[in-house]
């Protein structure tokens, strides 16, 4: 995903092209890890200096909603990154000091499955946390 994909996944639900949206999205194009609202908030307004975080927030939280962006806490708060464009199903490792991701090319849905006989499972999310080699 990039910020060119987003903005065009934006229109097609029928949102505008705005520059806060733009800007964000570029701020999130730079990061190859999850990002806190926080961080980019804090890039944010030194362009946007009237805008409101809520603004933000609501653009973030719209973004993720439209699978532009995943969305991860750490901490207790929220983090963002560009949704994930790899091959096939997948899942993350996360490292809890930098915020970058590693996927992981298994899923632990069929052990759960064989747990949960006559149930219908909708979709699901599995996430590791700990440290990268880089913060360990």
């Amino acid at each position: 995903m990039n910020t060119n994909k987003a903005l065009q996944i934006l229109k097609e639900n029928g949102y505008k092209h705005t520059k806060q949206r733009e800007v964000l999205l570029d701020l999130l194009e730079t990061h190859d890890q999850y990002v806190s609202v926080k961080q980019l908030w804090s890039s944010f307004k030194e362009e946007f200096p009237g805008a409101s975080y809520d603004t933000a927030y609501r653009n973030l939280y719209k973004m993720a909603e439209l699978e532009i962006l995943e969305s991860t806490i750490l901490d207790g708060e929220k983090h963002f990154r560009f949704h994930c464009e790899t091959h096939g199903h997948h899942h993350h490792f996360i490292c809890t000091e930098c915020g970058k991701t590693t996927p992981i090319n298994m899923c632990p849905m069929d052990n759960v499955k064989e747990n949960l006989p006559n149930h219908e499972i909708e979709n699901h999310k599995f996430e590791v946390y700990g440290h990268c080699p880089t913060c360990k």
